[in-house]
């Protein structure tokens, strides 16, 4: 298939039903469905999830099996998720995609840092690295306990290597994700780092890991309507993130460290800070 036409079938609304709904915190739910054209999609990349009469949303991949089965975590944040949030298993809803580039691959030493719902692709990711990696470390942090998610399965692909921070101090260390990064910068030489959270966080590890001089792939989110790179509310600095993103390296985000958790663009185009 060239380029063009899976672009075409990837950008064609299907719909399809909820097959599964499992509650990972207070505010976020997993939802599973059904979706042969996202069987393919590579860590990193969304789509987007049309819930009838409501809106279309963009939400990163958290897993996806051979016979289709295509799993998203959603948190309750707006009109859109907090309805999604009410629906049940059965409910009809529509898939675009999937979209964007991915994560690259490295098999080496390897470093994820991730906080809320921004571990649900670094999740994806490092079930396709473990077994396969010299060495696989996962940094994950929320405020409370009750707020970490998928616990469980990082302590299965990352064994003793899953660093885990709160900010109240509930579990693991007291503080936030960004606070032990020094101490593993400080100590070895990752031949990959990746990212994935709330942007201000992002941006922060971004600093720090340009401080050592060491590799940085970070998934960023923006506002996004068409997915196609049209609509141009997903811009930051000369990139539309659906489009050239949602994964930038270093180069990238170099460019556009002046933009990157400091401000982006409402719905109407203004800017607004983050």
């Amino acid at each position: 298939m060239i380029l063009s036409d899976y672009l075409t079938v990837a950008n064609t609304l299907r719909t399809t039903k909820i097959t599964q709904i499992t509650t990972e915190s207070h505010s976020v739910k997993t939802y599973t469905f059904i979706d042969k054209q996202c069987t393919n999609a590579k860590p990193g990349q969304f789509l987007m999830l049309w819930i009838p009469g409501i809106d279309e949303i963009p939400l990163s991949i958290l897993n996806t099996t051979e016979d289709g089965k295509i799993s998203v975590a959603v948190k309750a944040v707006g009109n859109a998720t907090q309805y999604l949030h009410t629906m049940e298993t059965g409910a009809t809803i529509g898939i675009r995609g999937p979209f964007g580039n991915n994560f690259t691959p490295n098999y080496g030493n390897v470093l994820l840092i991730g906080g809320g719902t921004g571990i649900a692709p670094l999740l994806f990711l490092a079930k396709t690295l473990t077994n396969k990696t010299k060495k696989l470390t996962f940094i994950v942090g929320a405020r409370t306990k009750n707020e970490l998610l998928f616990i469980q399965e990082l302590n299965k692909v990352c064994q003793e290597n899953l660093v885990a921070t709160t900010n109240d101090g509930t579990y693991g260390i007291q503080g936030v994700a960004t606070d032990p990064l020094n101490n593993f910068l400080n100590q070895e030489k990752f031949d990959a780092i990746y990212t994935c959270g709330p942007e201000i966080m992002v941006k922060k590890i971004f600093d720090i890991t340009q401080k050592y001089n060491q590799p940085i792939e970070a998934s960023l989110e923006r506002l996004m309507r068409c997915s196609i790179g049209l609509c141009g509310n997903c811009i930051i600095g000369k990139y539309r993130t659906c489009k050239d993103g949602p994964i930038f390296n270093n180069t990238q985000l170099n460019e556009i460290k002046n933009e990157l958790g400091i401000s982006k663009l409402n719905f109407d185009g203004s800017r607004t800070p983050i």
